[in-house]
């Protein structure tokens, strides 16, 4: 009987533990896509991007057939008569000029998601360091990406918190869906600086 009841005082004592730990718990989502693609400027990642492959990925290409195509018609003229060593060498370089072309899409996909960092680099930095400040002020525990939790209220999207928070502007009706859902808050009709006066007003007649 006693054993009995140690067992029970020690499954409420980890039911109550559970609870506490859960209370305390705070969940938020993130998505990182979300937020880049409202950043200003970010367009010319792609532009960036574009230049990139023609002005130097496509050169390298066409360097890389040309010294292949060069290196086998040499090859196959003059191998007869080259000493075993010269032949091994240029075979080699043959062969390596051949595996970049035969897979040059996956290395320029490579090449491309590496020049894609370097250009995402400075808006990711101004991101995440909202991110870590939202995260610490609001007190979270827990973020996850958006696409894990099934279900999540929207106060706690990091997404929108930070956009707010490095004023980004939302699309029209992204903005007035987080109006109404009271996520954003809603500016007067008509706003004017104390000094201007309404339109067709009259001045004052003098006396």
């Amino acid at each position: 009987m006693k054993k009995v009841l140690v067992g029970c005082v020690a499954i409420i004592s980890i039911i109550c533990t559970g609870l506490q730990a859960s209370a305390q718990m705070k969940i938020g989502t993130f998505d990182e896509q979300s937020v880049l693609g409202l950043m200003p400027g970010i367009q010319k990642v792609d532009t960036f991007l574009q230049k990139y492959v023609s002005d130097s990925l496509k050169p390298e290409y066409d360097y890389e057939l040309s010294e292949l195509m060069r290196l086998d018609s040499t090859f196959k003229k003059d191998s007869a008569s080259m000493q075993a060593g010269t032949r091994g060498i240029m075979q080699k370089e043959i062969n390596q000029h051949k595996y970049k072309i035969v897979n040059w899409q996956q290395y320029q996909n490579q090449m491309l998601e590496q020049k894609q960092e370097e250009l995402l680099y400075p808006y990711k930095q101004k991101v995440y360091a909202s991110l870590e400040k939202i995260i610490k002020e609001q007190k979270y525990t827990h973020v996850f990406k958006s696409d894990v939790l099934l279900v999540a209220p929207p106060t706690d999207n990091l997404v929108i918190k930070v956009a707010i928070d490095l004023k980004l502007k939302f699309p029209k009706d992204v903005e007035e869906q987080l109006r109404a859902q009271g996520l954003l808050e809603s500016t007067p009709a008509t706003t004017r600086p104390p000094s201007q006066k309404p339109a067709g007003a009259k001045p004052a007649s003098k006396n």
